[in-house]
């Protein structure tokens, strides 16, 4: 992924060297168990230990007589370690290595990424709480529709993020499996005990039943699981770029002084911010199709998946991980402009009323259709200019019914806010 939107955190994760420190560690692990149950000297694999190391450059030179990057890797280690040099990778195949090493580095983005999330999710609650009791308009299609709070919003986001982190939480012990089980998985020339015993060491769990791969079911688990999560995070930007238009002005990303909105026009202040999550959002789902596409395999293995994750799990790791620190700071400077919301939400004379005055005929006996069209004539009124509420107290038939007092009644807003409790307490941010 290009530096402009990686952050170091993830990027140390995937980076060359450390991917290949894992593919050490792997086949250390390997030695310690093959000797641990008599498959070669135990001093053999002291050796290899002490003496294992590898050199990015080295490897490239290998790999252009190899054209296999691990075999390249093995020889490097080989050349290092000497004569014991023989027992690594001693009845395994490269992806013994590759994938285990590639469960750790997914564990490790898991944990990553439940970080990042975790703080989103806090800065979403300390909003949603700051802001519960902030009216503004509920609006459907586009349109309003009924009051709501500022705080209910981020309720709703803060609710998401909770199940977005447990989709996190499954894909980390999805991808925390290992397997040491050579050539096409039937454990033909390596102890399974030695399988068990370097997944205990990684802290990982053995594949249950694996071919020469681990089924790729487990990583598009992961990949399915970032691309809902890129989602949600470009549900809350969607939002923040409409409530920030200038017709609304509800919300507003933070502006620096010095900074340019528009090379033309000096007075733009443009959502880029929410633009760039939103973006970069069908990036990460456009690696789920790839990820689902590796599942099927020829036979026991074949090198189709190989290509592909090399492009797909770094960047779509990277990528939300960048995602997340952009949407929390984001949050963290948001502008919100209260008035603007109460100005928004008091248009055309408190049309958005409409559904409690209907419902207020209805319990006076008349019929839901008598009362909606009733109120609905009103309400056409309004979107022409008149002043709904007052439309109402001037409409014979509605007074015959409704008395001014209870008109006015229909008009309250703490009607539409008396349980935002429920929702605050079910959530536990109270």
């Amino acid at each position: 992924m290009i530096e402009r939107y990686t952050c170091p955190e993830m990027a140390k994760i995937w980076d060359i060297e450390h991917r290949t420190q894992k593919w050490l560690e792997v086949e250390l692990a390997v030695c310690d168990g093959l000797a641990e149950y008599g498959y070669i000297p135990r001093e053999a694999a002291q050796t290899i230990r002490e003496r294992a190391r590898f050199d990015l450059q080295r490897m490239a030179e290998l790999e252009k007589e190899t054209r296999h990057d691990v075999m390249a890797f093995v020889r490097n280690v080989e050349e290092n370690v000497g004569a014991e040099g023989r027992y690594v990778h001693y009845g395994i195949t490269s992806y013994d290595v590759v994938d285990t090493a590639l469960a750790l580095l997914l564990r490790d983005s898991c944990d990553q990424l439940i970080a990042r999330s975790q703080r989103l999710a806090q800065v979403i609650a300390r909003l949603a709480r700051e802001h519960k009791h902030t009216p503004t308009i509920g609006r459907t299609h586009g349109i309003h529709a009924e009051p709501i709070t500022f705080g209910f919003k981020l309720a709703g986001w803060y609710d998401e993020m909770r199940r977005n982190l447990q989709r996190l939480e499954f894909a980390r012990e999805m991808v925390s499996v290992g397997k040491v089980s050579g050539a096409v998985g039937i454990h033909a020339n390596i102890d399974p005990r030695v399988e068990e015993y370097v997944c205990a060491r990684l802290g990982l769990k053995p594949a249950p039943a694996s071919t020469q791969i681990v089924s790729r079911d487990v990583h598009a688990t992961y990949l399915s699981t970032l691309s809902i999560l890129a989602a949600s995070l470009e549900r809350f930007a969607t939002e923040l770029r409409n409530l920030q238009r200038t017709e609304i002005l509800e919300v507003q990303e933070y502006f620096a002084p010095g900074q340019t909105g528009s090379s033309a026009m000096p007075h733009k202040r443009n959502p880029w911010n929410c633009e760039t999550v939103s973006g970069l959002a069908r990036v990460v789902r456009g690696y789920l199709i790839p990820a689902l596409e590796n599942i099927a395999t020829w036979h026991e293995r074949d090198l189709s998946n190989s290509s592909v994750e090399r492009i797909i799990l770094p960047d779509a790791s990277i990528l939300v991980d960048w995602m997340l620190w952009k949407l929390t700071d984001i949050l963290e400077h948001l502008a919100v402009f209260p008035e603007n919301m109460k100005r928004n939400l008091q248009k055309f004379g408190g049309l958005v009323f409409s559904e409690h005055v209907m419902l207020a005929l209805v319990s006076k006996g008349l019929s839901r259709e008598q009362a909606y069209k009733l109120v609905q004539r009103n309400a056409a009124k309004a979107w022409e200019g008149a002043d709904f509420q007052q439309s109402l107290k001037g409409d014979e038939e509605v007074r015959r019914v409704l008395s001014e007092e209870e008109i006015d009644r229909c008009f309250d807003l703490q009607h539409h806010l008396r349980h935002l409790d429920v929702t605050f307490q079910r959530l536990g941010l109270e």
